[in-house]
């Protein structure tokens, strides 16, 4: 239980998130070139809808077929994943959380019981570090939280409990 951080407060759902099981999940970020590559601004739902239609336009012109076989399908780097640093993005649990109208600030609830406010903005900006090195992270864990920019990669928000919303 004490990898498990809980998403709490002023939110629909109640969830809680398990950072043992982000590594096979195609929304994690390499952190070894994450910081250093340029970013590139994506609208999701626009992404979605042009990957929907180039599916639906592979169906029609060569029919479905089931389980998908070509060969540009996304396949797992087992290397990478066992000497890789990875993190997530917090914005897409606390879009799932599904956060109230009426919420202005998410509090990142220490071990220690200190806190660290910020803007739903702000927090939406935010990354968990979940991986160093292939390995999950024990010291300070189970995450680390890390600026957007990058700024806090040295010295990192460490011994995250929880994320309350308020």
């Amino acid at each position: 239980m004490e990898n498990i951080i809980p998403i709490k407060g002023l939110v629909k759902y109640s969830i809680t998130i398990d950072p043992t099981v982000w590594i096979f999940d195609d929304r994690r970020l390499d952190l070894n070139t994450y910081f250093t590559s340029q970013k590139e601004e994506v609208d999701e739902d626009l992404d979605y809808l042009k990957k929907a239609g180039a599916h639906w336009s592979r169906e029609i012109m060569e029919g479905a077929t089931f389980p998908p076989t070509l060969k540009t399908e996304r396949k797992f780097d087992r290397q990478g994943m066992k000497t890789g640093t990875f993190g997530m993005e917090i914005k897409h649990f606390l879009k799932n959380a599904e956060i109230k109208a009426d919420a202005e600030r998410v509090f990142l609830e220490l071990k220690d019981g200190k806190e660290h406010a910020f803007s739903i903005e702000e927090a939406n900006t935010l990354i968990f570090k979940y991986s160093q090195d292939g390995k999950p992270i024990t010291d300070g864990g189970p995450v680390h939280v890390l600026f957007a920019d990058g700024s806090n990669v040295e010295n990192p928000i460490k011994n995250v409990a929880a994320i309350r919303v308020e």
